[in-house]
């Protein structure tokens, strides 16, 4: 028979009772909690392809893209924030305007943690009209979709408060994420320890690019990498032209990932991250051949682990700090 936590703790006060006050004042003390962060998850790279098989058959379903103002990016949106809501987070949906069209972002607050230090880690969900957008920016979206669902499964107790945003009308000149991070009062910008952007994580051709921005959230994610024996580069190609950006020029600190877009791959890259040199690192950037086919499986299990370690890292901290 297994005893309740309750049960354990009544038998165990009973024992130290017999054995002299002493050890029943003992008893009565719960142990310290560990100082140390648990560990992040194995993110499943199945379950992140997954999403993007879903992303896919939308794209397909809807005219072939899931950009701003056409059905696609709705029924995206729809498809995650089912997910989300199954799995226990409060989900909202804040419109714009943008080329005269109703945009979405969807925005899920998973319960507890310091509501005066948010932790937020977002991707945009839109593609371009041209295609279906499954590198640009599915991997990214799926990845951090992938990571809500494992704070469920593990039932995390963050010292920060955890947030997720997925973007619309990025493709447009950032104006998803402008529109929220301009709905924000000040003293709710002051709320904000950190957010981290994902952006094209699955590059066919990928480089391992980690956003020199905010220190502490820089080393997080360097040191993740170096510890799997992966040489990061600052990302010079994507500086500032994506979501990140909104947040930086609100004072919020960010970070984030990249795996390249339409740059080439030099000769030094190719010879410490493989794949081919001369070749941009996403030669169907922005492109109707962004597809489910279009994606390197190691570089987004890869990436999508370490979203799951920023989290992790991050939000069960005392502070934004750099860790120790």
């Amino acid at each position: 028979m297994i005893l309740s936590a309750r049960s354990r703790a009544a038998a165990v006060l009973a024992v130290a009772a017999l054995l002299g006050p002493a050890a029943s004042q003992s008893a009565a003390q719960p142990a310290p909690a560990s100082a140390e962060a648990p560990a992040a998850p194995d993110i499943p790279l199945g379950n992140v392809k997954a999403h993007l098989a879903q992303l896919q058959s939308i794209a397909t379903a809807n005219g072939g893209n899931r950009a701003h103002g056409r059905p696609g990016y709705l029924a995206s949106v729809d498809y995650l924030k089912a997910k989300l809501d199954a799995a226990g987070f409060t989900t909202s949906l804040q419109t714009f305007t943008a080329s005269g069209t109703t945009g979405y972002n969807l925005i899920a607050d998973w319960p507890g943690g310091d509501p005066d230090q948010v932790l937020m880690a977002g991707a945009h969900l839109d593609s371009t009209a041209s295609g279906p957008g499954v590198n640009d920016n599915g991997t990214g979206s799926a990845a951090v979709l992938e990571t809500a669902l494992a704070v469920s499964r593990a039932q995390l107790t963050p010292t920060k408060h955890l947030r997720f945003g997925w973007w619309g009308a990025e493709e447009l000149g950032l104006l998803g994420s402008r529109a929220y991070v301009g709905s924000l009062s000040a003293a709710q910008r002051a709320t904000f320890a950190g957010y981290l952007n994902f952006d094209m994580i699955g590059s066919p051709n990928p480089g391992y690019f980690v956003y020199d921005d905010d220190p502490a959230i820089e080393k997080t994610f360097k040191d993740h990498y170096a510890g799997l024996g992966i040489p990061t580069e600052p990302d010079t190609e994507g500086d500032g032209r994506s979501d990140h950006a909104s947040f930086k020029n609100a004072g919020i600190p960010v970070g984030g990932l990249f795996t390249g877009a339409g740059n080439r791959k030099t000769a030094a890259q190719a010879q410490k991250w493989g794949g081919t040199s001369g070749q941009p690192f996403d030669r169907c950037y922005h492109s109707s051949c962004d597809t489910a086919a279009n994606i390197d499986d190691t570089a987004l299990d890869r990436n999508s682990d370490a979203v799951a370690h920023a989290v992790w890292t991050l939000g069960t901290s005392g502070s934004l700090g750099l860790p120790s």
